[in-house]
């Protein structure tokens, strides 16, 4: 549920040309923030034009803006962020 919001949220705002959000909770079992459900700890892979020259700390601050509400409900969220320019590169 919570994957899908994000998706959503981040879909429209962003316009992707990559987004993968991976549920890796079930890594987490044993530690601190580990409720024994799916939704605790996400990675996020996201390429689009709008983080064309903006900072990294930029890029994090408007994911977490859009995102605000999820994450008061998450314990953990991994972001890869990269413009369209920095991912032909890799």
């Amino acid at each position: 549920m919570i994957e899908k919001v994000m998706r959503l949220k981040l879909e429209e705002s962003l316009s992707p040309l990559v987004l993968e959000i991976t549920d890796q909770s079930h890594l987490h079992k044993g530690h601190q923030g580990f409720s024994g459900e799916s939704g605790t700890h996400f990675k996020i892979v996201l390429v689009s034009e709008q983080f064309s020259g903006k900072s990294l700390l930029n890029r994090h601050r408007l994911v977490h803006t859009l995102l605000a509400e999820e994450i008061k409900h998450i314990h953990a969220l991994q972001l890869s962020l990269k413009s369209p320019k920095e991912q032909d590169a890799i």
